[in-house]
This record gives structure tokens, C-alpha cells and sequence, in this order.
């Protein structure tokens, strides 16, 4: 765990508990900022994948239906060859997934930065102790823990197989 959340070691030596959480607030507000910029690359990657598969897949439905143009014919296959490829891709990347696994993350960051900012405030200075402190970074760890466990399992169901 991080040595700046002990009062007897690391970065944080001799530090008052007002400095540690304002220490552990930022390190929430950082984790939260990460998962909302990667949310919204996710979020971008997949809504362009569905649009592009279903664009593509309507354009070549009805370029088909078009019989009597070759140029058409060929479009509308290759239309059909980039939607299998993109059909391939989007379970590959697994972006919804992501970006939904990023949106809880998210939550999870603000929430224990709104418990922490209320326990500041409803704290008296000389109130505030180190195991209120740890029992927030606690959960911030966990809830790191849980991010990166998650999309370990995410890319473990999904990667291609080559299994029998």
C-alpha cells in the first residue's frame, strides 16, 4: 500500500491527517479524471463501430439489391468484407465493455471522494484520524483492485481463441 498514508514512514512522515486526506482526495480525483477519459474513448470507439457495421451493412443490403451495376456489386462486397472485419474487431477491443466498466469506476471514484470530503468537513480538525484515513484509501485501492481484475476477465473471455 502506499507509504504516504502512514504517518510514520515514506512521503507523508510527520504529515497531519488534514494533509493525508487531502493527499488521498487527490489521488481519487485522479483515478476518477482517469476513468472518465478513458470512458470517453471507449464510449467514441464503440458508438463508431456500431455506426460504421450498421452504415456498412445497410449500404451493402442495398447496393445488392441494385443488380444490374457491377461497380455497385463490387462496392456492396466490399462493404460486406468491412463489416465482417469490423464485426471481428468491436468483440476483440470489447469498447462498451470498457466503456461501461470505466463509467462504474467512475462512480465509484466520486462517491469516495464525496464520503471523504464530507468526513473532512464533519471532522474537527483535531478529530480527524489516521484510521478514518485508511479506511477511505482502503477502499480506493479496492476499488483500483476491482478495475484491473475486471478488465483482466474482460480480455480473458474475449480474446481469440485458438482453443478447442
Amino acid at each position: 500500500m502506499g507509504s504516504g498514508v502512514q504517518p510514520d514512514s515514506g512521503p507523508g512522515v510527520g504529515a497531519s491527517p488534514r494533509d493525508v486526506a487531502a493527499l488521498v482526495l487527490d489521488k481519487i480525483r485522479q483515478g476518477n479524471a482517469y476513468a472518465r477519459t478513458r470512458k470517453k474513448r471507449f464510449s467514441r470507439s464503440a458508438s463508431m463501430t456500431k455506426v460504421a457495421t450498421l452504415g456498412l451493412s445497410a449500404a451493402s443490403t442495398v447496393i445488392l439489391g441494385v443488380q444490374n451495376l457491377n461497380a455497385w456489386t463490387g462496392l456492396a462486397l466490399a462493404c460486406v468484407a468491412l463489416v465482417t472485419l469490423l464485426g471481428a474487431i468491436e468483440p476483440f477491443f470489447n469498447w462498451r465493455s470498457r466503456w461501461v466498466l470505466m463509467e462504474e469506476a467512475q462512480h465509484r471514484f466520486q462517491r469516495l471522494a464525496d464520503d471523504l470530503e464530507y468526513l473532512m468537513a464533519s471532522t474537527g480538525a483535531d478529530e480527524l484520524t489516521f484510521d478514518q484515513l485508511r479506511e477511505i484509501f482502503d477502499q480506493y485501492q479496492t476499488i483500483w483492485d476491482d478495475l484491473s481484475r475486471t478488465w483482466l476477465e474482460h480480455r480473458r473471455e474475449l480474446a481469440p481463441s485458438g482453443r478447442a
